[in-house]
């Protein structure tokens, strides 16, 4: 009788401790050769730490790795990439002025005698790692003009020039179109016919039901369970993540519209100089902004805050008569934009939570230019508690959080502008479920008491779920708009993609009211 095969890569009862934080707790996983194994959990359940276990970025603190049944200790990255397992970051870690071969071999450079680097060497092993993805990119561009779906596949070329048996993709498709996302997906696949071992770690759990041959649920640093491919369905993930029943994620909240708090007619973006864009949106309304990738929604949500100021058109928003010229002048009108990458453009991130909640308000938290602390410190309490924000103490890095804590960081910062209009772009992109549950929940709330919300997303369900009505972008410019009792996904998508005519739809209240002098 034969005996089966050790698992490829094993993780027998790991813990991780940081100080008195216990980040794992006696955790075990298995992965076999040529298997998508899908890691999923809230934000802070563990994902994290454990994949920096497996790249050999952490050591653990308790428990043993194997490898084809060995037990392994890595020291370091360049062990584990010694091993064959290599890690995929959600933010990538590439050189934007280097060509695409010099990052497929950054650090590993081949050499010629004499220690010169073998340039010609370099160039064909990245074309023979690029063609193993199918990416068809001349190994002499440089990594910077490339779009982030191709540099996606540039972090996967580089992975498998160092022979990798095991790639660890953290969130690969964070930042990629549908196009790309499912490039991707088909680069997954054929590395699985070819005995690569993947380990998917999503907060999109259709990306994970549609790839996953098994699925490992964290919760709270410690295994919740495990479902084999005929078990997952989205119910099942959902329920061992939060531990709960979620029968229904998102909660109709029906909201009575009030007077008009912004009002738009044809502005036009730099990023659009020729298209022309006319909406309004009234206190206590939450509008959806939908469209593809390109289409124009963060253009439009930058310029309505003045970070690219408008190249014409009216705007009217509290005593502003006109489009801002920055985003001084739209928080002075009521304006609050939460932008799409909080770790880029809505946090700093080597300050504290406190320091970030308070940072936007400091002009009403001050006193012959001293900043009264007691003031601060009572705003950072009442935001904290507000949105539920669990930091990692007073002085804690908000670096250190989770996304979906950092997230509620971005939002409470502007909450204490006390805004009349909320702009959010991909206000859940990242971030878990629970954390999901609980911005949607402050959505509905502030729109309950009067504010007025415009928010771009790239998921359906979300844009269906929440909005009052929907505004459907296309080459930067409104499409179409649906209200409520019209939307469906293949209503948004038509509008989308341009087989329905705006005219289809009624565009009665993107109308501005801006009187014709006002224009």
């Amino acid at each position: 009788m034969s005996v089966p095969a050790p698992p490829l890569l094993e993780v027998r009862h790991v813990a991780k401790r940081f100080a008195s934080n216990e980040a794992l707790a006696g955790v075990s996983l298995r992965l076999q050769q040529g298997e998508v194994l899908a890691v999923i959990g809230e934000n802070g359940a563990g994902k994290s730490t454990l994949m920096r276990i497996l790249a050999g970025v952490e050591t653990p603190t308790s428990g043993e790795l194997r490898i084809d049944g060995r037990p392994v200790v890595f020291h370091g990255v360049l062990e584990a990439l010694a091993a064959g397992v290599a890690l995929i970051h959600q933010e990538l870690n590439l050189a934007e002025n280097l060509d695409v071969a010099a990052n497929v071999f950054l650090g590993r450079e081949p050499r010629k005698r004499g220690g010169w680097i073998d340039q010609e060497a370099i160039y064909r092993g990245a074309r023979r790692c690029l063609d193993q993805i199918g990416l068809d990119v001349d190994p002499r561009v440089l990594v910077g003009s490339l779009p982030i779906g191709q540099q996606q596949l540039v972090e996967i070329a580089k992975a498998l020039s160092t022979n990798a048996r095991v790639l660890i993709m953290d969130e690969p498709t964070s930042s990629l179109s549908q196009r790309e996302t499912e490039r991707l997906f088909e680069v997954v696949r054929e590395l699985r016919t070819r005995g690569v071992s993947i380990v998917y770690i999503s907060h999109r759990l259709s990306e994970v039901k549609q790839l996953a041959d098994r699925v490992t649920v964290l919760r709270d640093g410690r295994l919740a369970g495990e479902l084999d491919r005929r078990e997952i369905t989205h119910d099942a993930m959902v329920r061992l993540m939060v531990g709960r029943d979620v029968s229904q994620f998102y909660h109709r909240v029906a909201h009575r519209p009030g007077a008009t708090a912004l009002d738009v007619v044809r502005l036009r973006t730099p990023a659009h100089p020729h298209r022309e864009v006319s909406l309004s949106v009234a206190e206590g309304e939450i509008v959806g902004l939908a469209g593809l990738v390109g289409a124009g929604r963060s253009e439009l949500l930058t310029t309505l805050f003045g970070v690219s100021p408008a190249t014409g058109g009216a705007l009217r928003c509290g005593a502003l008569a006109r489009p801002p010229r920055n985003p001084r002048e739209a928080i002075a009108a009521g304006m609050a934009l939460a932008p799409e990458d909080r770790r880029r453009t809505g946090l700093m991130l080597a300050m504290s939570a406190c320091r970030n909640l308070a940072v936007a308000n400091l002009r009403r938290n001050q006193r012959w230019g001293f900043v009264r602390t007691r003031q601060v410190r009572a705003l950072c309490v009442e935001m904290t508690s507000q949105l539920r924000i669990k930091t990692a103490g007073d002085a804690g890095p908000v670096r250190y959080l989770s996304g979906g804590n950092q997230q509620k960081v971005v939002l409470g910062k502007w909450l204490a502008t006390d805004p009349r209009v909320l702009l959010l772009d991909e206000p859940t992109r990242g971030i878990d479920v629970g954390a999901k549950e609980e911005i949607y929940a402050a959505m509905h709330e502030l729109a309950g008491r009067g504010m007025a919300i415009l928010f771009a997303s790239s998921e359906m369900e979300e844009i269906l779920g929440l909005s009052d009505r929907v505004l459907v972008m296309r080459d930067g410019q409104i499409a179409g708009e649906l209200p409520r009792e019209r939307l469906s996904e293949e209503a948004v998508m038509q509008l989308a993609t341009g087989s329905l005519g705006a005219t289809d739809v009624p565009l009665d209240r993107a109308t501005s009211t801006l009187s014709e002098g006002e224009r």
